[in-house]
């Protein structure tokens, strides 16, 4: 198949008014919590995304960062249902909030897991931000607190989002479709 770039469906400015405003609920939602705050970033995607929210977040908010990678796609645009962890949490999350950010959520089914998996290890909270939800996906039962932008369900890319590790590095996020339809 030959996948091709289609048109802009969030521009790099809305993308950036959005997490500014994501930013500004997370610290009034923990800024009277003495337990601070562990930002998991789900490697690679939401790298982008991550990066672009702490930064907005006020500096007396007691943060930490970490990171973790899971994967069920591959190569695919079609989640294999097949969660892998290729890297976990560098410490320890017991008693602290915990916001997991991730680039987009799909079938929720990694996620789902992914949470399952944290809440073992007795954080004080835990709550998901996304950028991007296709909600009329979901097959797994997943609360998001933080929510960006919801999506229709169409393959897309850039701000971290890939297709086979191509055009994650786009400033606004595209359509891909492919060229043989």
């Amino acid at each position: 198949m030959a996948y091709k770039l289609g048109e802009v469906i969030l521009s790099r400015d809305t993308i950036a008014r959005r997490v500014k405003e994501l930013a500004d609920e997370i610290a009034r939602d923990h800024k009277e919590n003495g337990n601070g705050l562990v930002i998991v970033g789900i490697l690679t995607g939401a790298v982008f995304f991550l990066t672009d929210l702490v930064r907005e977040l006020p500096e007396d908010l007691d943060v930490r960062i970490d990171f973790m990678s899971v994967a069920s796609y591959g190569d695919n645009t079609e989640s294999s249902g097949v969660v892998r962890i290729f890297h976990d949490l560098k410490s320890s999350i017991e008693g602290k909030n915990v916001i997991v950010v991730e680039d987009i959520i799909d079938s929720g089914l990694t996620l789902s897991h992914l949470c399952e998996i944290l809440k073992s290890r007795n954080p004080a909270s835990l709550k998901i931000c996304t950028l991007l939800d296709k909600y009329e996906r979901r097959k797994a039962d997943v609360k998001v607190e933080y929510c960006g932008f919801r999506i229709p369900d169409k393959f897309v890319v850039g701000y971290g989002l890939d297709y086979a590790g191509k055009w994650r590095h786009l400033k606004d996020i595209k359509y891909v479709f492919d060229d043989n339809l």
